[in-house]
């Protein structure tokens, strides 16, 4: 009888691992609606930024107790109200470079803590020199914190409510410098002029505990450096964000340390935005500066009594206010650039007519609310297109010198202002001549553009990470997938 061979089922052919795309969670917060958690994120920026007009404003209310304390001159009350300035354009340059290499949010914590100090610091002055070298160390700080806390507001800002996002922080700065009046008024006379710096340090370090409770790393920075535990990090913020599916960060980019820091400003790709980006930032600042600093001043000369002239800078303080807001809510229906472009036109041609209808209180009033909303728009348009015209390796460092030249200008236009004036310049043609100035702004914001990507060819939804595909396109070899075994 023949043996039979056993019998063997034929083996099943496996199927091969499904290829399982990861998403690029920059585009898909670009893209998807405003999360309460995104919203958070604005408001505690807002905050911070808030920081920056108590800080401001707090030593213009606290001027006439330290002169008295320390017997300054106008001069050297001047020097000293300047100190800041100068602190806060260097922090500015200084913080951006390091903030792309080591991280927005590390950065913006430590700028934060040399905020703290320098108010701190402030509180125990025992001389001039002193305090100025303390709001020297202060304006650091805060020179960090908007370098790196504007960018990333837009980076966790969606395509559409960017600008909406971006002026409600730059409102902040209104708000902190109106509270930071209405306390010092109450500080002052109760506690001394000291107080009102240590109470500035105490909402600092709060601020500090905000930033480590709720604000994360930038998606940006975690691809294109991919530090440690970078995986992990994006998986969290993808959670808090409201996203679902699986986020990859990517290959880095072949960029990511090559034309880093500010040399890489000036480069081929970038040296005409960035050009542009100065010029506008350091001519709108003159305008804000000029306009602030001066106008009670400038009304007098007109023929205004000192309480009309202190009432036409609370209208611009007012207006200020809303403008910014009005700038956002106007992005989100039209582009932000051009919106920058009118706002600014617009800000030159109410200059003009603010300071010829001074005969006219009302009138004048009136426009000086417009002046208020319009400049101050004019920043809130600043802020938010100058982190679209670089990378993710240069946003920081992008802004943090467009912000420090920005403070030049700043700096120079109540000096500038103050030779002109005591060489004969009449208030209406001083207005008139910084309405030029804010004018040719208007041509340099014109000629700005978004960053566009890596020319090269691939890229994602930035152009700076190829390697990270969106849902459902088909893989290919140079695509980072995950795999696993049905």
């Amino acid at each position: 009888m023949e043996a039979q061979t056993p019998h063997t089922p034929a083996t099943q052919p496996q199927e091969a691992p499904t290829a399982v795309p990861r998403r690029d969670l920059k585009q898909a917060i670009e893209t998807s609606p405003m999360s309460a958690y995104q919203w958070l994120l604005v408001a505690v920026a807002t905050f911070l930024n808030a920081l920056d007009g108590y800080d401001v404003l707090a030593m213009a209310f606290t001027a006439t107790s330290v002169t008295e304390e320390f017997g300054l001159s106008g001069g050297e009350l001047g020097t000293l109200l300047s100190t800041g300035l100068i602190g806060m354009a260097v922090g500015s340059l200084v913080v951006g470079p390091l903030a792309d290499r080591f991280g927005r949010q590390r950065l913006l914590i430590s700028a934060l803590a040399v905020n703290a100090l320098g108010l701190g610091l402030s509180a125990t002055a025992g001389s001039a020199v002193e305090l100025g070298a303390w709001r020297v160390i202060t304006g650091l700080g805060i020179g960090g914190i908007l370098a790196t806390v504007t960018v990333i507001v837009s980076e966790y800002s969606n395509r559409r409510h960017r600008g909406m996002a971006v002026s409600i922080f730059t409102a902040g700065y209104g708000v902190g410098a109106t509270l930071g009046g209405m306390g010092a008024t109450q500080l002052i006379p109760a506690f001394g002029w000291r107080s009102v710096f240590f109470v500035g340090a105490v909402l600092t370090v709060v601020a500090v505990l905000l930033v480590l409770a709720f604000v994360p790393e930038s998606v940006d920075f975690l691809r294109s450096r991919q530090p440690a535990n970078a995986q992990a990090k994006l998986d969290r913020i993808a959670r808090r964000t409201g996203q679902t599916g699986s986020f990859g960060l990517g290959t880095a980019a072949e960029a990511s340390h090559r034309g880093n820091g500010p040399t890489g400003l000036l480069d081929r790709r970038y040296r005409t935005s960035t050009v542009l980006l100065w010029v506008a930032f350091f001519l709108i600042m003159f305008g804000f500066y000029f306009a602030n600093s001066w106008t009670p001043k400038l009304l007098v000369e007109t023929g205004m009594s000192e309480q009309q002239g202190i009432i036409g800078g609370i209208m611009l303080t007012l207006g200020g206010t809303f403008g910014s807001l009005l700038y956002g809510v106007l992005t989100t229906r039209w582009n932000p650039r051009l919106t920058l472009v009118v706002f600014t036109v617009l800000s030159a041609l109410t200059l003009v007519l603010f300071i010829t209808t001074t005969s006219i209180p009302l009138v004048a009033f009136s426009s000086g609310v417009l002046v208020g909303m319009l400049i101050n728009g004019c920043l809130a348009g600043l802020y938010t297109v100058a982190p679209q015209v670089y990378g993710p390796q240069l946003r920081t460092t992008g802004v943090g010198f467009a912000i420090g030249v920005g403070r030049a200008g700043a700096i120079l236009a109540p000096i500038t202002v103050g030779f002109l004036l005591d060489a004969g310049w009449s208030p209406t043609q001083l207005y008139i001549g910084v309405a030029v100035v804010v004018l040719a702004a208007a041509f340099a914001a014109f000629g700005l553009r978004p960053y566009q990507g890596n020319p090269s060819g691939a890229s994602g939804a930035d152009g700076d990470h190829p390697a990270v595909v969106s849902s459902g396109s088909p893989a290919a070899p140079s695509r980072e997938t995950i795999t696993h075994d049905e």
